[in-house]
């Protein structure tokens, strides 16, 4: 992947030799105009939320995403209605206005990037020589299988193996923090019983759960390479000045994971 210019703290410039002529981002809490729970960890003006179903100032998240925009080389993010499925929109017909309600979106033409946001869940970014990707995964599309659904669809528009993709974790909420109940726990070891080393007991029925682990094993299981998943190491819950997170506080914004094919 290209690299991006400098970018506020927090926010993930994705950058990988010899990957396909694209470029990612993660986006972090800081470098908008959202302010009070959509704002800085204080309150105060400069929040970058993203999300249009929080409840923050509608004008002040279409100025948030145009700015982005423009921060991207005025590139076109699809944005999405996301609800915790695997359904994966595919952008090469989008008309560049309709609001998709999937979970994954994967392209092949320049200029569009596919996005999915954030609060605690799990952002993946794919990349293979002429397409491109992005899952939302919180645990039940996790388990249900986005990742693996987005995986297939960027080998298909790439006409490669899933040995030919790189991919990205970005910020989510993190194994000290995720505490889950056994639904959570079954919901994963139904289909793979070594998913179990990823769930840490902590107290009756309760476990604290690695959704990066999870989601690296997934991926290799699928074919990926251990060694083109990259990131998985950075926590939404425990670093309140950078990111939103749900868990921590229920008002909250929505920060982005994009990832487009350049023009050149």
């Amino acid at each position: 992947m290209q690299s991006l210019p400098e970018v506020p703290a927090g926010w993930i410039a994705l950058s990988r030799p010899g990957a396909a002529v694209a470029r990612g981002l993660f986006t972090g809490r800081m470098g908008g105009v959202s302010a009070h729970s959509y704002g800085t960890a204080e309150g105060i003006a400069g929040g970058m939320n993203l999300g249009d179903h929080v409840g923050d100032d509608a004008r002040v998240v279409a100025a948030n995403r145009a700015a982005l925009g423009q921060r991207c080389g005025g590139v076109r993010i699809a944005w999405m209605t996301q609800v915790h499925g695997v359904e994966v929109a595919d952008l090469d017909t989008w008309d560049g206005h309709a609001v998709l309600k999937a979970d994954a979106a994967v392209c092949s033409v320049p200029g569009i990037a596919a996005c999915v946001m954030t609060a605690d869940c799990l952002p993946v970014l794919f990349a293979a020589p002429g397409a491109v990707g992005a899952a939302h995964a919180g645990w039940r599309g996790l388990a249900a299988g986005v990742l693996e659904r987005t995986l297939e669809a960027v080998c298909r528009k790439a006409s490669c193996s899933p040995a030919g993709v790189q991919a990205w974790l970005g910020p989510a909420i993190g194994p000290r923090c995720f505490e889950v109940g056994a639904d959570v726990r079954d919901a994963f070891i139904v289909s793979d019983a070594q998913a179990a080393c990823n769930f840490l007991p902590t107290r009756d029925g309760k476990w604290l759960a690695d959704l990066f682990s999870l989601a690296r094993s997934r991926l290799q299981l699928a074919g990926m390479l251990a060694s083109s998943i990259h990131g998985g190491d950075i926590c939404t819950m425990a670093n309140p000045s950078l990111y939103y997170s749900f868990r921590r506080q229920r008002v909250t914004g929505r920060q982005a994971g994009l990832v487009w094919i350049t023009h050149d």
